[in-house]
């Protein structure tokens, strides 16, 4: 990684009202602290740290130096906090930490796929990537970028877990080593509803069926005709 710059201003005053006057003026509230020094309060531009970080292809743990007076020259640094907004995603607090570079600390690091996997290319699975982070501990200038697992043999049913990464030298998990990165489950089949068929009642049923609903079966003309005529003999 090579080490960037970062200016930044000391502030004395602090408190929810001093960070919303600071925000007003375009710059964010920081606070710089280490395992050897008193916690400092900064303030410094949102858009020349986001910069920074995405010039780097170390991201959120890109090492880099604070400029300014009274702000520990020289000091590299590492982003170990950032706040932002919950709707609007603008930065609105950076925490840093003084980082000794003969002492190892925790990071956390991406996980990146390479490969097409065998169970998604050609049996139709799906890849589920299930861990996109690992924590690891090293010396800062060991940092890795990145951790880098192949899923070109996965068939469906296959997975790959935190102990099956490779890691540089010098560098230790202190992920748990059995949690799942990566797999391939099968394609998932919706069954389409079963639409039963109405039952169309026989003759005999339809009758029946109005019998016992109450209605009475139609007089035959010849029976009331027949009776009519013994009546008037």
């Amino acid at each position: 990684m090579s080490e960037a710059s970062l200016a930044v201003e000391v502030r004395s005053a602090t408190g929810k009202e001093v960070a919303r006057k600071l925000r007003a003026t375009g710059r964010v509230p920081a606070v710089l602290y280490g395992r050897r020094c008193d916690p400092v309060s900064l303030s410094l531009d949102p858009i020349a740290l986001e910069r920074l970080i995405k010039a780097s292809d170390a991201g959120i743990n890109t090492l880099f130096a604070l400029s300014g007076r009274k702000t520990r020259a020289g000091k590299t640094v590492l982003v170990k906090e950032l706040q932002r907004h919950p709707v609007q995603g603008n930065l609105l607090h950076a925490d840093f930490f003084e980082v000794d570079q003969e002492a190892t600390i925790t990071v956390s690091v991406p996980v990146h796929l390479v490969g097409s996997a065998t169970g998604v290319t050609l049996g139709g699975g799906l890849l589920d990537h299930a861990l996109r982070e690992v924590e690891l501990e090293c010396l800062p200038r060991a940092i890795p970028d990145e951790i880098k697992l192949d899923v070109s043999e996965l068939e469906i049913g296959d997975s790959r877990h935190v102990r099956d990464l490779l890691l540089p030298e010098g560098v230790q998990l202190r992920t748990q080593a059995e949690l799942s990165v990566v797999s391939v489950v099968p394609p998932t089949v919706e069954e389409e509803p079963v639409v039963e068929a109405e039952e169309v009642p026989e003759e005999g049923e339809a009758v029946a069926e109005g019998e016992a609903d109450g209605a009475a079966p139609a007089p035959e003309a010849e029976s009331s005709s027949s009776d009519e005529s013994s009546t008037r003999r």
